[in-house]
């Protein structure tokens, strides 16, 4: 399978610490707008956007629902932020079997930024005043990895269930039959 570089654009919220300052709005927009029915409640755990607060040391680090991953990662790297010390976790944007964060709270299935589709920019970013969030859309060289057909899929499967010698020798019967 031969992979292709081939050039997409990628949407993604540019995030400076610096200007956040700890209000939430980019919270409670996001749980706002993917209630169901949409605005219809504000409950920040159901929002793709967390703002990691430390109020006393005026340390506000919004961070957004990546990928779901089903392992743990390896890494517990530590990060010292005026002095204070964070896990690597509080940063990560991924859900994880370790962690609540980024998980539907009544279902317990993890969640991940759409970037509010259907809205000209994801409503996080139209709601910060003090512009922490800004929203971009650049043009990147990323692989194209072809996905394999239905057909490829199934015959892998087959594969894998009874080898490929059964496989064959079913395709060879199989054929013989279709040409008489």
């Amino acid at each position: 399978m031969k992979v292709e570089k081939e050039k997409k654009i990628i949407k993604r919220i540019k995030i400076d610490a610096d200007k956040c300052n700890g209000c939430k709005a980019c919270e409670m927009i996001c749980s706002a707008y993917h209630a169901l029915p949409k605005y219809s409640s504000n409950n920040p755990a159901r929002a793709r956007i967390r703002v990691i607060r430390e109020p006393l040391a005026d340390i506000y680090i919004p961070v957004y629902a990546g990928e779901y991953t089903p392992a743990e990662c390896a890494g517990r790297d530590k990060y010292i932020i005026d002095g204070k010390e964070y896990e690597e976790c509080a940063f990560c944007r991924a859900s994880c079997p370790s962690r609540e964060e980024f998980k539907e709270p009544d279902s317990g299935l993890p969640l991940k930024c759409d970037m509010c589709e259907g809205e000209d920019e994801p409503l996080c970013v139209k709601w910060c005043i003090t512009d922490a969030l800004v929203y971009e859309e650049v043009e990147e060289e990323v692989e194209d990895i072809p996905k394999p057909e239905d057909l490829e899929i199934g015959l892998s499967d087959l594969i894998n269930k009874y080898g490929l010698e059964q496989v064959i020798d079913t395709i060879d019967r199989l054929s013989v039959k279709s040409a008489a």
